[in-house]
């Protein structure tokens, strides 16, 4: 029961925060924008990665396929990080740092749905 709860905060976490993402970079926001064209893969990486996105949200809900989708999450999530530390800056566009801390969550549920499933990514690799 216990196990099944920290599960469904963690599914809950890291989807809201992918969805929240998606309408500012499908939308075309001038931060996506301004993010991706630093990035040098404007339009092509920003509708690409919220498509992704999407993806994974899709797979974490469904309690069959949640690793699978943490473990796209988590890639995603490791490219934003990455993103940041070696591009962006922590903080974009005045943020305060607020979309690096976003993907550091979501990188941290991916991580822990990842861990609570790890008997199925032990399966998948034996």
């Amino acid at each position: 029961m216990k196990k099944e709860i920290i599960t469904w905060i963690l599914r809950l976490a890291a989807s809201i925060i992918l969805l929240q993402t998606l309408f500012f970079k499908f939308s075309g926001a001038e931060e996506s924008i301004y993010i991706f064209s630093t990035l040098g893969i404007e339009p092509y990486g920003r509708i690409g990665s919220g498509i992704a996105e999407l993806v994974a949200v899709i797979l974490i809900l469904i309690p069959r396929t949640t690793w699978i989708g943490a473990l796209l999450g988590f890639g995603i999530m490791t490219g934003a990080v990455l993103s940041h530390l070696f591009v962006l800056g922590i903080a974009v566009k005045n943020d305060g740092g607020l979309l690096f801390a976003l993907a550091i969550i979501t990188l941290l549920c991916c991580l822990g749905l990842l861990y609570l499933n790890k008997n199925k990514l032990y399966n998948l690799l034996n």
